[in-house]
């Protein structure tokens, strides 16, 4: 049964993976025995793990999602598992927000998983292949935090993108799930003050933020035969944030 649970034999395409959660995502891929190719937007680090593939591009551009799962099937015809991890945030209050940041949201956030999910399931279908889609989406899409109206909205969109795209897919034999961490020790949340730490580490169940790794085993349980019979679903990954109301005081 444990075999299951194996990705030997997987190829993997994880867009945003030049650090953070979506490293550890292309980690946990590769432990599991995936051919794992990682991208970034900048060129490969120096100090890039030997065992990835690289590609780098920018998906705000209106092309890239395509080229991108184009460039990763030239170098992988095999390719059978996506997990669209890209993703930032441009947030200011929002009655300072302006067109500039609320389109570059869209189109990183919500685009380009869109569009890179759609050509890699075009070339899946077209030769008739099963695969799996894993779109990482966060509690932010459950639950508003301040000053995050764009993001809260873009992660909200691809929980409902991930029901979607199952339905649109479940015929052609490709998965599609998500997972939406919630604080996650990464650049994004490396501003965080002292204090706000403690506040959080009061609110969440299992008493500390998480680590990127904690991410992994979801995403790869998710994109195994041990998941064969889920699509649809969004895994909340936060160590218990968003079951309880107030928290330790």
């Amino acid at each position: 049964m444990m075999k299951a649970f194996s990705l030997e034999g997987r190829t993997a395409l994880v867009t945003g993976s030049s650090q953070g959660i979506g490293l550890a995502l292309a980690g946990g891929l590769h432990a599991a025995g995936a051919q794992v190719f990682c991208h970034g937007l900048p060129q490969r680090p120096s100090d890039f793990p030997d065992w990835a593939g690289y590609l780098s591009c920018d998906l705000c551009a209106p092309n890239a999602p395509a080229e991108l799962v184009a460039s990763a099937f030239a170098k992988a015809p095999n390719l059978d598992t996506l997990i669209c991890n890209a993703g930032s945030f441009f947030d200011v209050p929002f009655l300072e927000m302006t067109r500039e940041r609320w389109d570059k949201t869209v189109q990183l956030n919500m685009a380009s998983v869109f569009f890179t999910a759609q050509a890699f399931a075009q070339r899946l279908v077209a030769e008739k292949r099963g695969g799996s889609i894993v779109i990482t989406s966060s509690t932010n899409g459950f639950q508003a935090e301040a000053d995050s109206c764009a993001y809260d909205a873009s992660k909200g969109a691809l929980v409902m993108l991930t029901k979607s795209l199952a339905v649109a897919l479940a015929d052609h034999g490709i998965r599609v799930n998500g997972v939406a961490p919630g604080l996650i020790k990464t650049p994004l949340t490396s501003q965080l003050q002292d204090s706000q730490v403690q506040h959080y580490e009061k609110k969440i169940l299992l008493g500390r933020l998480g680590v990127p790794e904690d991410v992994a085993g979801a995403a790869v349980f998710l994109c195994s035969d041990a998941a064969g019979y889920i699509t649809g679903e969004t895994i909340i990954i936060d160590g218990g944030l968003t079951t309880w109301q107030i928290g330790r005081r």
